[in-house]
């Protein structure tokens, strides 16, 4: 699988995450994530990498985003929203994840950290 970027064209952290991709030329996909969020699967395999690293299903969240505010997903998730239920609503609604959302077969991050790419990809 090659390297996929779920992004933003509008999100800063994004266009920063991209120019260090095309920078380093490091071959990837850019997918638009309103439009075609990550996959059930991508997004159970982006949390297994977060759970490695000692996260969890929340790390997936965008929690600065109005969608989030909105929904009161922080509420849902401090009154028991399951990891299967997390996973499921952000299939279907990109504005939920946590940008860019990088993901290859073998390494995988949410948000830009330049020293956190630098060593995945």
């Amino acid at each position: 699988m090659a390297l996929k970027v779920y992004g933003y064209k509008s999100c800063s952290t994004c266009v920063k995450a991209l120019k260090f991709l095309e920078q380093k030329k490091i071959k990837h996909e850019s997918l638009p994530i309103v439009d075609q969020p990550p996959t059930v699967a991508e997004l159970k395999k982006m949390l297994g990498f977060l759970k490695a690293e000692g996260g969890s299903f929340k790390n997936l969240f965008n929690t600065s985003g109005v969608v989030y505010r909105e929904m009161g997903i922080a509420t849902q998730i401090s009154e028991g929203m399951t990891e299967a239920e997390a996973i499921t609503l952000l299939s279907k609604n990109g504005k939920l994840i946590k940008r860019p959302f990088a993901l290859s077969s073998d390494s995988g991050t949410v948000g830009f950290k330049e020293e956190v790419w630098k060593k995945l990809f």
